[in-house]
């Protein structure tokens, strides 16, 4: 695989931002996903990302363990089943620059619904997000979107965004959420065979740089307000929304 100087100075810059997002600014990762594809051919990109994923999936861990939710990581997990099967099959059915085109326009109506409901009633739409039916819908659609478009990311911080989540118990929660999800997705992709020779070649130049990422990340988030971090989280999420859509 023939990567040019630059490619690889884009590939670095990538797997910082999948260390950073870790363990400090989730919604970073789908900015990688991007240059990923960009780089490297589309289906072995995701098996590159994946792997840098669980390295920083590690640290994350390693950081917030001790914050996690587990029940509501429990009751996700069923919403979360059904919408990788449901992604699955329509990734058979339906081009996948359509579902992308979709999610983003998904996510950025969830995103201003949650703005404007958060503002008119935070008490109350903590409520709502935390019944079944919203664990159900958010579980789901983040299976779907992991399934179909790599973009599972946005769907989860906007759900533990909206149910009121601190800082710290939001980036637990998420931490092994991704974790678990990430690792069930590795053995399928090395029966797909996208693990290829030349992507496990360019992994050992990868890995320092999610991990100095992951460092970084865990001396920033000490200087987040709750409010400047909510609000990263808006604004990623847009971000991401923006880059599915176009």
């Amino acid at each position: 695989m023939s990567i040019s100087t630059t490619g690889l100075c884009l590939l670095i810059i990538g797997s910082f931002f999948v260390g950073l997002s870790k363990t400090a600014l989730p919604g970073l990762t789908t900015l990688s996903v991007v240059i990923f594809a960009v780089i490297l051919p589309p289906k072995e990109s995701t098996a590159a990302l994946l792997i840098l994923l669980l390295v920083g999936d590690v640290f994350a861990i390693k950081t917030w363990y001790k914050y996690a939710d587990w029940v509501i990581l429990r009751k996700l997990i069923s919403g979360v089943l059904i919408g990788v099967a449901i992604g699955a099959v329509f990734l058979t059915v339906v081009p996948g620059n359509v579902l992308r085109q979709y999610i983003g326009i998904m996510l950025i109506s969830l995103t201003l619904m949650s703005v404007l409901s958060s503002f008119y009633n935070t008490k109350k739409f903590t409520n709502h997000m935390t019944s079944p039916i919203a664990r159900w819908f958010y579980g789901s659609l983040a299976g779907f979107t992991t399934m179909t478009a790599n973009s599972g990311g946005p769907v989860t911080s906007l759900y533990f965004l909206a149910s009121g989540y601190p800082i710290a118990q939001f980036l637990g929660t998420q931490a092994w959420f991704f974790f678990l999800v990430n690792l069930t997705k590795l053995p399928f992709t090395i029966g797909l065979g996208l693990l290829t020779v030349p992507i496990l070649s360019i992994l050992p130049y990868l890995i320092p740089f999610v991990i100095i990422g992951a460092l970084l990340g865990r001396k920033i988030i000490t200087y987040f307000s709750q409010r400047v971090f909510n609000q990263s989280i808006i604004i990623l999420t847009l971000i991401s929304s923006v880059y599915l859509v176009v």
